[in-house]
């Protein structure tokens, strides 16, 4: 382990949109490029770069951002040296379109009926742009439009704009964006103050992680240090069928309310159950200095926040379960893409909206793949093996218990309220590896 190794973070070569949070309210933009040349595809990194900020130059008073991510088969068509190209973890060089049955991403999920061109070999380049509103989105990614512009090589392929709604809620009617886990040594603050940060080799590689390992891939050293992978995905929201079932099994309004507070996990107004286990409080659901600071010891029976929420299953905290919960830890950033269906609405009006949702951390295999195939899609780890997520899991039926005295209520047939339309594993480097990649002579 060189002194190298166990420095501080180097804040100036890290991507700001690696640890950043997204702005609140927020305007952004993915598109994703097809490289058929890698001469003029390192000319495109040559052009973003000077607009890339990174950790230490970002400005949180105006958080406007670029961010880059290359896919495995964007690393190929840059022309990266098969030796480089071999060092990277497997899960990666497959996609994430390989790993469907990993995933769970089978039958409606299944990669065959994701939206093209997500999942096919010509996802090459990602670019991201975040930024509070729609006009300095605009200044943000005409940056992004004019390093393509006279590139013949370069082909613009898809894109996907994305928004906070006017009462910063998801699709489903519920505040979002809400936790961000702290890194060691990034001088971003997490918002649980009961969780101790967290390495910064969990999010950044060339730094210790949890288990006090260096990674060493991929190689060279110059590409891998101060990158991180990223993953995405497109997930459609049936809305309408959520309030379905919600009406249908409920017996008033605000019963409905309480049982979309247990699946979540949270009230639509972010106060979290653990704290307000009888009603919404829209004060502390408002307040973030407070609405992320619990932690689930005090719930052993799960009776304010059941073990099989979305909120306790995707991160148990102090919750007794298989498995330590800071090895799966991961950066979640979800956006709103589409319009909202208009409140009290339970019919489908056949219009696409959902959720942008991104991952970014050092291990995709035990950060993202666990929590989506042993988390998400399974149940064993809260000893319910036979349950999974009740809003996000993508396969097969589903069962949610919710702890309740003197009577636990079973919830059976829940469908599926989330559908993948696609995504893809993104390599994000640093800005060191960029101007790397982008003076490539192979």
């Amino acid at each position: 382990m060189s002194a190298k190794s166990t420095a501080a973070l180097e804040l100036d070569d890290i991507q700001a949109g690696a640890l950043q949070p997204r702005p609140v309210p927020y305007a952004g933009s993915y598109q994703i490029l097809r490289l058929d040349d890698r001469h003029t595809g390192r000319e495109v990194l040559r052009r973003l770069i000077p607009y890339l900020d990174s950790v230490a130059s970002f400005d949180p008073r105006s958080p406007v951002s670029l961010a880059v991510a290359i896919s495995f088969q964007g690393l190929k068509a840059l022309g990266v040296p098969e030796q480089s190209l071999a060092s990277f973890p497997p899960e990666f060089q497959q996609g994430m379109a390989a790993r469907a049955d990993e995933l769970g991403d089978v039958g409606e999920n299944a990669p065959e009926n994701w939206e093209k061109p997500l999942g096919s070999r010509d996802l090459h380049l990602v670019v991201v742009g975040l930024a509070p509103d729609a006009a300095r989105l605009q200044e943000a990614i005409h940056h992004a439009r004019e390093a393509v512009r006279d590139l013949p090589g370069v082909m613009p392929i898809w894109q996907q704009d994305v928004h906070s709604s006017a009462d910063l809620r998801n699709m489903f009617g519920f505040a979002d964006g809400i936790a961000h886990p702290a890194v060691e040594g990034s001088g971003i603050p997490g918002t649980n103050p009961h969780e101790e940060p967290l390495k910064a080799g969990e999010f950044v590689l060339g730094y210790e992680d949890e288990i006090h390992s260096i990674s060493q891939t991929p190689q060279p050293e110059v590409l891998r240090r101060n990158g991180t992978y990223a993953a995405f995905r497109k997930l459609h929201t049936r809305v309408a069928a959520f309030r379905q079932y919600l009406h249908q099994r409920a017996k008033s309004r605000s019963e409905e309310m309480w049982l979309a507070a247990k699946i979540v996990g949270r009230w639509p107004s972010g106060a979290p159950l653990a704290l307000a286990p009888d009603k919404d409080d829209p004060g502390l659901g408002a307040d973030p200095k407070r609405n992320n600071a619990f932690m689930f010891g005090d719930d052993p029976r799960g009776l304010k926040s059941p073990f099989g929420s979305h909120v306790r299953r995707m991160n148990p905290r102090d919750s007794i379960i298989i498995g330590v919960p800071r090895l799966h830890r991961m950066i979640r950033r979800g956006t709103n893409y589409g319009p909202q269906l208009p409140p009290g609405v339970q019919e489908d009006d056949g219009i696409d909206r959902g959720l942008l949702f991104a991952f970014v951390g050092a291990h995709l295999d035990r950060q993202f793949e666990f929590i989506q195939k042993e988390w998400a899609n399974d149940g064993k780890f809260i000893g319910a093996p036979a349950e999974k997520d009740p809003l996000v899991s993508s396969s097969g039926e589903r069962e949610f218990t919710i702890p309740k005295q003197p009577i636990r209520l079973r919830l059976r047939g829940l469908p599926a309220f989330v559908v993948n339309r696609g995504g893809e594993y993104c390599f994000m480097p640093g800005l060191r590896a960029l101007r790397w990649l982008a003076e490539l002579d192979t």
